[in-house]
C-alpha cells in the first residue's frame, strides 16, 4: 500500500474518519446503536441549553465547551466529555468549518451495566474522586478509542450490531472505570453515598418538575439533613435544586412548543408557571430570546416548517 493510499484508510477508520462517513452531510444522527448518536458543525455555534442525559461525549474533529451552572469544561479529540447523571447544560462549538467540519458522538451510559461489572470486576483500590461534579472531562486512552472505533464500525455490518454492540460496550464501560473517572462513575452507582443518593433526587425531580418542591422535601428523600443536601446536591450539579428544577421546567417547555404541542402560554403553565410573564422573562434569560422568537429561529435552524 502507498503512502497516500495508507493515509486515506487511515483517515477513512480514524474516529474522525467513521463518524463523517456515516453521518454525511445531518446535523445529527441517531444509529442503529441503541444510545449512540452522531453529531456534525460546519461553523462554531452559539452556546445552546439542553438536558444531558448520563452518557459518554467523544470528539474525531474540533472543539466544544460545556457550561454546568458557572463551570466550564472544554474538550477536543484528546479527551472525552463524561456526564454521570442527567443535568441541564448549555453547550458550544467552539472549531468547526466547511473544510474541517466538527464530528462527534454521544454514547448514553447504561448505568445497570456499569453496575454489574463492578460486581464482577471490583477495583483493587478504593479510590475517592477529589470532585464530585456530574460531569467530567478525561484523557482519551488509545484502548477507549479503539473500543469506539469498533462500535463504529459496526454500523457498516448492520446484521453484526445485535450480537457485538453489546460486548463493545461492555469493554467501553470497562476502560471508563480503569480510567480516571472510574471512581466517580463507582460512585454514582453504590447505594448508600452521597452522590447515589443525589442522583434518585435528580430522577425524582425530572419525574415531577412541574410539581412546586422544598428543600426539605427533597433532603427527606436523599435521606440527608437539608444544609448537607444542600451542600452535596450543588457539588454535583454545580447548582441549587430549585436554579436545577427551573431550568428542567424551560427546557421542557421549549421541547413542547418546538414540537408544536402547545403555544407559550400553555407551556407555562404545563411545566409548573402560575405567571406567564415570570415564565417568559426566565425563558429569555436562559435562552436569549422570549419563547415565540426563539422556537421561531430554533425551527429555522432545523429546518422545521
Amino acid at each position: 500500500m502507498t503512502d497516500v493510499s495508507s493515509r486515506k484508510h487511515d483517515a477513512g477508520n480514524s474516529l474522525a474518519g467513521l463518524i463523517a462517513s456515516r453521518i454525511e452531510q445531518k446535523f445529527h444522527l441517531d444509529t442503529d446503536v441503541e444510545g449512540l448518536s452522531l453529531h456534525r458543525w460546519t461553523q462554531p455555534t452559539a452556546p445552546v441549553s439542553y438536558m444531558l442525559a448520563p452518557s459518554i461525549c467523544l470528539i474525531g474533529q474540533g472543539s466544544k465547551r460545556l457550561f454546568l451552572g458557572e463551570e466550564a469544561f472544554v474538550y477536543d479529540a484528546d479527551h472525552f466529555l463524561i456526564t454521570s447523571l442527567e443535568l441541564p447544560v448549555v453547550s458550544q462549538i467552539l472549531e468547526a468549518s466547511e473544510e474541517r467540519p466538527f464530528v462527534s458522538l454521544t454514547m448514553e451510559l447504561d448505568l445497570r451495566v456499569i453496575s454489574q461489572l463492578m460486581v464482577d470486576h471490583p477495583p483493587l483500590d478504593s479510590v475517592t474522586p477529589g470532585d464530585k461534579r456530574g460531569v467530567a472531562v478525561g484523557q482519551l486512552t488509545e484502548p477507549l478509542k479503539g473500543a469506539f472505533t469498533r462500535l463504529l464500525s459496526l454500523l457498516e455490518q448492520p446484521q453484526d450490531i445485535a450480537a457485538l454492540a453489546p460486548l463493545i460496550k461492555q469493554e467501553i464501560y470497562y476502560r471508563l472505570l480503569q480510567s480516571d473517572q472510574g471512581p466517580r462513575l463507582r460512585n454514582l452507582v453504590t447505594s448508600g453515598n452521597h452522590s447515589y443518593q443525589i442522583s434518585k433526587v435528580v430522577d425524582w425531580l425530572k419525574a415531577n418538575f412541574s410539581r412546586p418542591v422544598k428543600v426539605e422535601e427533597l433532603a427527606q428523600h436523599a435521606g440527608m439533613s437539608v444544609s448537607s443536601f444542600h451542600s452535596h446536591f450543588r457539588a454535583m450539579t454545580a447548582m441549587s435544586p430549585l436554579q436545577f428544577q427551573k431550568k428542567i421546567r424551560l427546557n421542557e417547555a421549549r421541547r413542547l412548543m418546538l414540537a408544536g404541542q402547545v403555544d407559550a402560554s400553555r407551556a407555562a403553565y404545563e411545566v409548573g408557571y402560575e405567571s406567564p410573564s415570570q415564565f417568559s422573562r426566565e425563558y429569555s434569560r436562559l435562552f436569549g430570546a422570549p419563547p415565540l422568537k426563539d422556537i421561531r429561529q430554533l425551527s429555522q435552524d432545523m429546518g422545521i416548517n
